[in-house]
């Protein structure tokens, strides 16, 4: 039996249409005389159709049957006595089946509720066929965009990018569009870990090359290097505002960019001598754009998949570590003894973390001859710049120059090293594809 759900505020409009209904074999599961209580109504009852009894309808009554068809769409019929032209026109736009003027009658009741139900079937049918297209040529975009990741990422034609989606899809049991938009988060998360775990780098690099500035050395390619960092630091952030989720990680951003303008406000001022107030607001600055760019790098990692992206940013954590040590032992040089003596123990908390990670990376069973070549490569130059920083302690003022010289290239050299290696981690299939 068919049920229905009667809207008919007091007075009824036509006094016989519930026993009309019941004649037509309409089972009624209740009656509703509140616009309010409509959405409500037909959420409780789940009827076959609404049918509503009402002389003029008003914006209200539009609006809630506006939200049945959204949150649970069924055949609607009207019976009213409105001849508002407008009011016909607003009927179609909210999802009305059967909208009849002057034109209730007992034995209508029944052919008019199959008309309903008929239009709201054909709608129901245009509305699935209609998201099927649609979802179609967004799965056909993302496959699209998924298929220019891994051409540039791996450096693939149209066609092997193609036939990866397609046999990885295969494997994974999943359909196509599904893994090309696995595929576009992926790569949109694995860029973020990436760019904000340069941010961390960045700190300390600008902190190295600012105490370098105090000692004189090199003051030329220091600046230009200082320089080049800003406008890295700047960049970074510009392209995180746009990549990543405001709404989500936005405030976590904002104290990246509010310590960044303190700092970048503070190296503006010019290299000072290590013991005055400047050379402490700028170390200060420095490891709270390091503390807010750890934790901006911590949360992307968390929130995208797994085991990839914390390689990846183990892989790049390594390159604020080696600049961390080198400006601990830089500092050293300006430091009085006791003071020296703290930044020293410093110093090896750095180095015990930087070598355990070295060994973890080490042992990944997916790592490829190129990268152990890398990390051998990094292994032996972080040797040569830990051995650097101890004749630099240990060496009187006049004679400092060559180990500082060495500190910084070095420093520089596992910068490199360590960018490339976490940019192959951000581009892998591994990461990538999952």
């Amino acid at each position: 039996m068919t049920t229905a759900l009667l809207f008919a505020p007091r007075p009824l409009l036509y006094a016989t249409l519930e026993a009309d209904l019941q004649a037509a074999g309409i089972s009624v599961l209740g009656s509703v005389q509140e616009v309010p209580r409509l959405v409500q109504g037909v959420v409780q009852h789940a009827p076959d159709v609404v049918i509503c009894a009402l002389a003029h309808p008003n914006t209200g009554w539009f609006d809630s049957i506006a939200l049945i068809d959204k949150v649970a769409p069924c055949p609607v019929l009207v019976f009213t006595s409105d001849f508002n032209a407008k009011n016909i026109e607003k009927s179609v736009q909210c999802g009305i089946h059967s909208y009849v003027v002057e034109g209730y009658a007992g034995h209508r009741i029944r052919p008019l509720i199959q008309l309903a139900q008929a239009r709201f079937t054909q709608t129901q049918e245009m509305q699935r066929a209609h998201e099927e297209i649609a979802t179609r040529l967004d799965e056909r975009k993302n496959v699209d965009r998924a298929k220019g990741i891994l051409m540039r990422a791996q450096h693939l034609s149209d066609d092997d990018a193609f036939r990866v989606l397609r046999s990885s899809a295969m494997r994974s049991n999943q359909r196509l569009g599904q893994l090309s938009e696995h595929v576009i988060q992926s790569a949109g998360f694995a860029e973020s870990v990436n760019l904000a775990g340069q941010l961390r780098m960045l700190s300390q690099r600008l902190s190295k090359l600012y105490w370098l500035r105090v000692l004189q050395e090199e003051p030329k390619a220091t600046a230009a290097l200082l320089e080049s960092s800003i406008a890295w630091v700047d960049t970074n952030l510009a392209t995180l505002r746009k990549r990543i989720s405001l709404p989500t990680f936005g405030d976590l951003l904002e104290q990246v960019e509010k310590s960044w303008g303190a700092l970048k406000t503070a190296l503006a001022q010019g290299p000072v001598s290590a013991t005055l107030h400047g050379g402490n607001t700028v170390e200060s600055f420095a490891e709270d754009l390091l503390q807010h760019a750890e934790r901006l790098t911590a949360q992307l990692e968390t929130s995208g998949q797994g085991a990839p992206l914390q390689l990846l940013n183990l892989a790049g954590r390594q390159r604020m570590l080696a600049q961390r040590y080198t400006k601990l032992a830089l500092r050293c040089c300006t430091l009085d003894r006791l003071q020296a003596d703290h930044e020293s123990q410093a110093m090896r908390a750095v180095q015990d973390e930087f070598e355990n990670a070295l060994t973890r990376l080490n042992g990944m069973p997916l790592s490829t001859q190129a990268i152990h070549q890398t990390l051998e490569t990094a292994g032996i130059t972080w040797l040569q710049l830990v051995a650097a920083a101890r004749s630099l302690q240990q060496t009187l003022p006049a004679g400092r120059h060559p180990y500082l010289e060495k500190l910084a290239a070095g420093s520089e050299t596992l910068l490199e090293l360590f960018d490339a290696l976490a940019e192959h981690y951000e581009h892998s299939l591994d990461t990538l594809l999952g």
